[in-house]
């Protein structure tokens, strides 16, 4: 800790990443062992936390993180597609194909950024907001390899007709993003995905994945 850091704020954030990754909640007790400081300590950072719902305490006294962390979560998505555009925008001209950024929102993948190419004479409507299950398509596929074997250096994924009659995809995961879960694809009419356009698509993940670091 550095004399420009404040202990408290840095104490709380901690409290909100140690109930982020548990899915039970931890008690008083248990914040305190993990945190190293006392229980005292402890129900005060909750207090607080409490006050601006992003803490909640259930009847059994275990704090879970609160649903006021959504309303923050929700200004995440324009800073992900603004840092993301500029890959996407590359990616959908050189191939000639709907680009898009699509990040995990709950079971679903869903689109946060879509650019279309601006030379070709028809393409595939691909709207940002569109969700879809994760094990459908070649975006959340890609996501959902990643998670089996997180690669070093991610290969990409293709799917036909899964989503769209007609229409194939490509997608890339995201790797290296903190707290971020989310691929890189493209989506075309054709049969196949010729396998330029598939290693162009996993080059526009890893700018994207820079971008966002």
């Amino acid at each position: 800790m550095t004399a420009e850091t404040s202990q408290t704020l840095d104490r709380g954030l901690r409290v909100l990443k140690l109930l982020a990754d548990t899915d039970h909640g931890l008690t008083v007790t248990e914040l305190s062992h993990r945190l190293g400081v006392n229980r005292t300590v402890v129900y005060r950072l909750l207090a607080t936390l409490e006050q601006h719902a992003l803490v909640r305490r259930d009847l059994g006294g275990r704090a879970r993180v609160g649903l006021g962390v959504l309303r923050l979560g929700r200004q995440v998505h324009p800073l992900v597609r603004e840092a993301a555009l500029p890959a996407l925008r590359s990616l959908a001209e050189d191939v000639g194909a709907t680009a898009h950024l699509t990040l995990v929102d709950g079971a679903d993948a869903l689109a946060v950024a879509v650019v279309e190419p601006t030379w070709t004479e028809y393409h595939v409507a691909y709207r940002a907001g569109f969700r879809h299950p994760l094990d459908r398509g070649a975006a959340g596929r890609a996501i959902l390899s990643a998670r089996q074997i997180p690669p070093a250096e991610p290969g990409y994924t293709l799917t036909h007709g899964e989503l769209e009659a007609g229409a194939c995809g490509a997608a890339a995961p995201l790797i290296g993003v903190t707290g971020v879960e989310g691929s890189v694809g493209v989506v075309m009419l054709s049969d196949s995905v010729p396998e330029r356009v598939g290693t162009r698509v996993v080059d526009a993940a890893r700018e994207v994945a820079e971008a966002l670091r």
